[in-house]
């Protein structure tokens, strides 16, 4: 067989691409031996001779797949953790996720009338100080406090 690293090295240039890329048909190895000019390696790749190969990339099959049981609660046990509870699910994100939750709730209740303005204002009070756990939580308070207006 004919040494064709000549004709590889000009064609890694022609294609922009590196040597080990370049794909030569062993069928057509006679005429790519004779080109030896730029424009002959071109005329071989737009006949289709000479190709660059695609480059190589890493799958994200397996970590779509481990992400997913992930999310459904597997392959997070105590061997999986590297950071204290508190780095991996900071107080703070937990503290914004649930006032964000009640103020949102009680700016709703306020607009569609079941909660009059002063309620909301010391209730928005409460809310800020801790008192309750959750929107759940402040509806029962509600309720069970009978500060909620129903429409009858």
């Amino acid at each position: 067989m004919t040494d064709l690293s000549n004709q590889k090295r000009i064609a890694s240039e022609v294609l922009d691409c590196g040597v080990n890329r370049v794909w030569m048909d062993p069928e057509a190895a006679a005429e790519i031996a004779v080109a030896i000019t730029r424009a002959d390696i071109r005329e071989l790749v737009e006949a289709g001779s000479i190709k660059a190969v695609p480059v190589k990339g890493v799958s994200r099959g397996r970590a779509r797949i481990r992400d997913a049981k992930r999310k459904y609660g597997h392959r997070k046990g105590h061997g999986k953790r590297k950071g204290k509870q508190g780095a991996r699910n900071p107080r703070k994100e937990q503290w914004m996720k649930k006032i964000r939750a009640l103020r949102k709730e009680l700016k709703q209740m306020r607009e569609d009338g079941s909660l009059d303005r002063s309620t909301y204002c010391k209730v928005y009070r409460k809310a800020k100080g801790g008192e309750y756990r959750s929107v759940a939580h402040l509806k029962s308070h509600l309720e069970s406090q009978k500060l909620i207006k129903h429409e009858e």
